[in-house]
C-alpha cells in the first residue's frame, strides 16, 4: 500500500500538485553513510520534496500541530515524521527517538529555521537564523560508521501561496507554540517548478564528539549551525 511506502506517498503528493522538480549536485549525497538531511523551510511540501529528490525516505522533524490537525496528522504519520511533544520534555523525547533511528541507519531531516519561515510569509530566498537543536543530536549520536550532515537548499521557481488555516485555530491544537497567539492564516506554498541544490556534506568525527563532551561543546556546535546556514545561504544565492 502506498501509505505504508513514505517515498511512493511523497512522489504521489508531488504528482497531485503537478510539482516539478530538479536536483543539482546529486553527486554530493554520501553513499554508505548514515545522514541528517538539513535543510530551508517554507512549505509543508519540503519534506516529500526532498525525499523524492533524494530517492530515499527520511525521517522529518515536524511541529507537533502537524501531528493533531486531522488529515494532516494522518499524512506526516504516513510519511514517517516525528512530531515534536507539546511539553516540556519534547526535546528529551525527541533526541532519544531520533539517536536510536539514527543508530538503525535511517535518515533523519530536521529544519533548523523552526515554526516562524512556515507561519509568517517569507520569500524564497530568504533563511532564518538556524536553531542549534540538530548539531547537538549530531554531537550525541553514536552512529557507526560515520554519520553525514547534508545541508540541502530548497529554491523555489515558481509557486503560489493560499491562506490556509487561522492562526487562532491551531493556537487551538498547539497553545504551547507563541506564534499562533495573534490573528491572521497560516500561509500554504505550492511549488510548481523547485529545484533542489544539495550542499557539501559534513562528516561527523570520533574527535569532534569528544571535543563535544569536554570544555569545547559551544564551539564545535556553533561551527557546525553555523556551516549548514552558510551553505544553504551560498547555494540559494548562487542558484
Amino acid at each position: 500500500m502506498i501509505f505504508q511506502d513514505p517515498l511512493g506517498l511523497s512522489c504521489l503528493l508531488l504528482d497531485s500538485f503537478g510539482t516539478k522538480f530538479q536536483v543539482a549536485h546529486s553527486s554530493r549525497i554520501p553513499k554508505d553513510k548514515t545522514i541528517l538531511v538539513v535543510s530551508n523551510h517554507r512549505s509543508f511540501m519540503d519534506a516529500p520534496l526532498l525525499m523524492a529528490s533524494l530517492d530515499q525516505p527520511i525521517r522529518f522533524a515536524c511541529h507537533h500541530y502537524m501531528s493533531q490537525v486531522p488529515i494532516l496528522r494522518e499524512i506526516v504519520q504516513a510519511l514517517g515524521c516525528l512530531a515534536m511533544d507539546a511539553s516540556n520534555q519534547s526535546q528529551h523525547v525527541f533526541f532519544k527517538q531520533a539517536t536510536n533511528i539514527l543508530k538503525s541507519q535511517q535518515a533523519i531531516g530536521i529544519f533548523p529555521e523552526g515554526s516562524q519561515s512556515m507561519v509568517q510569509q517569507t520569500l524564497p530566498y530568504k533563511v532564518e537564523k538556524f536553531h542549534r537543536g540538530f548539531a547537538h543530536l549530531a554531537m550525541r549520536s553514536l552512529v557507526s560508521p560515520e554519520l553525514a550532515i547534508l545541508p540541502v537548499a530548497i529554491v523555489s521557481q515558481e509557486e503560489s501561496i493560499y491562506p490556509g488555516l487561522p492562526l487562532p485555530l491551531l493556537h487551538f491544537f498547539d497553545p504551547s507554540e507563541p506564534l499562533f497567539d495573534q490573528l491572521g492564516l497560516h500561509p500554504l506554498v505550492i511549488y510548481h517548478k523547485v529545484k533542489i541544490l544539495i550542499g557539501h556534506p559534513y562528516l561527523i568525527t570520533s574527535a569532534q564528539q569528544k571535543q563535544y563532551r569536554g570544555k569545547q561543546c559551544r564551539e564545535v556546535v556553533d561551527k557546525l549551525t553555523q556551516y549548514c546556514q552558510s551553505e544553504i545561504t551560498h547555494l540559494l544565492r548562487n542558484r
